[in-house]
């Protein structure tokens, strides 16, 4: 008997149930987005170098972060930024971080990035997401990327040479069982840029990939 294809579930559910589930792990935490946005072997080199970045534009430009999470990351940047506009699609984590983070250029949205339309900005951060999402959503994303100057990427990707961008399900794997990863820069979305340079990359122990992040250029 042949087995079922895997049904989709909308995003937006498996998402949240993620954080209700603690699929991520961090049961004495309220929300946790996971050891990447915990992990200080992880985050301290990105954040170091993110920081470099917005330093050298004079703390002067306005930031987009879709896919904020729990914001253990966004809250050390904020200081850095013109405004700094936090997305994430799990309503009830964008109303706890309401509640915890309040600065004079912070601003928290519950969007769905595949859907909605994302807010004015001149840099997006876009860090482990779209690892997450299917592929027809990832294009969905791509489209609007054109619209900013710069994009600041993080996925988590196989080591050496991959097949990229293998179709999942949205939620909570990414494409390393596969050993797959995003690259926009190759088919299907073909994402186009001025220049591509790698600001920080994380090799994880026990063969389980590297976490890269790359800042694209756009025009």
């Amino acid at each position: 008997m042949d087995k079922k294809p895997k049904q989709p579930w909308p995003t937006k559910k498996a998402m949240t149930q993620i954080y209700d589930l603690k699929l991520w792990g961090g049961n004495d935490f309220d929300f946790y987005s996971g050891s990447g946005s915990h992990d200080l072997e992880i985050t301290k080199p990105y954040l170091d170098a993110i920081i470099t970045f917005l330093e050298t534009h004079n703390n002067a430009l306005t930031i987009c972060d879709l896919g904020c999470g729990d914001f253990n990351i966004g809250k050390h940047l904020t200081k850095y930024t013109k405004k700094y506009m936090a997305v994430d699609i799990v309503e009830s984590l964008i109303a706890r971080n309401k509640k915890l983070f309040k600065e004079a250029n912070l601003e928290f949205q519950c969007l769905d990035i595949a859907k909605d339309e994302l807010p004015t900005a001149d840099c997006i951060i876009l860090r482990q997401v779209l690892q997450h999402l299917s592929n027809l959503e990832v294009q969905s994303v791509v489209k609007k990327l054109k619209a900013y100057k710069y994009i600041i990427l993080t996925e988590h990707v196989p080591f050496g040479n991959f097949i990229p961008n293998k179709d999942i399900i949205s939620g909570q794997g990414i494409r390393l069982k596969q050993n797959s990863g995003v690259n926009l820069l190759e088919a299907p979305f073909h994402f186009k840029i001025k220049e591509a340079t790698i600001l920080n990359e994380h090799v994880l122990e026990n063969n389980k990939g590297r976490i890269t992040t790359t800042l694209y250029k756009v025009f």
